[in-house]
C-alpha cells in the first residue's frame, strides 16, 4: 500500500476505542503471564492517545498503549522473566522481531515483538541499574493506529 500523507503505511480500521483499549489490556496481562515471576508491577492500564502520523492523520487517528514496569525483585530474576518471555512469545501468536542488547550505554536486553492476529507491538527492556537505579523490566505495548468509532 501507497504511504497516505498522514506517514502511515497501512489503512487504519475504524474501531472502538474501548475495544482496542480492552484488546491491548488482555495482551498486557498474558505478559505479565509469560513472564512468569514474582516482582512487583507499576500501577495504571492502557490509554487512548494521537496515534504517531502527520498533518490531519495526527487529529483523526489513535492509539492505545500501555507501559508498565515491573520490580522489586533481583537481576538473577529479571533475566529469567526475559528468557520465560522470549519463549514463550511465539506460542502466543507473537513475532519476535528483535532479541539482544539495545544501544544505550549499559547495553540492555530488549525484546521487540508483534502480535500476529492484532499487531499489537511489544517493546520489553531489562534495565539491569548498572548506573544506580532500581533493576526492573520495562514493557511498553502499542496498538496499531485506528480510527476511532463510537
Amino acid at each position: 500500500m501507497k504511504k497516505d500523507p498522514s506517514g502511515i503505511e497501512y489503512e487504519p480500521a475504524a474501531r472502538k476505542s474501548r475495544e482496542v483499549v480492552h484488546e491491548v489490556g488482555s495482551l498486557s496481562s498474558r505478559v505479565v503471564e509469560m513472564l512468569d515471576i514474582k516482582g512487583k508491577a507499576t500501577e495504571g492500564g492502557p490509554g487512548v492517545g494521537s496515534c504517531d502520523a502527520s498533518g490531519d492523520g495526527a487529529r483523526k487517528y489513535r492509539s492505545v498503549r500501555h507501559p508498565w514496569s515491573m520490580y522489586g525483585v533481583g537481576n538473577g530474576a529479571l533475566e529469567k522473566g526475559m528468557e520465560n518471555l522470549h519463549n514463550a512469545l511465539p506460542q502466543q501468536g507473537w513475532k519476535v522481531v528483535k532479541y539482544g542488547q539495545d544501544s544505550s550505554q549499559n547495553r540492555n536486553l530488549e525484546i521487540l515483538a508483534v502480535h500476529l492476529k492484532t499487531h499489537t507491538q511489544l517493546e520489553a527492556t531489562w534495565m539491569k541499574g548498572l548506573d544506580g537505579h532500581t533493576p526492573l523490566l520495562e514493557i511498553t505495548l502499542y496498538s496499531r493506529c485506528y480510527e476511532a468509532k463510537s
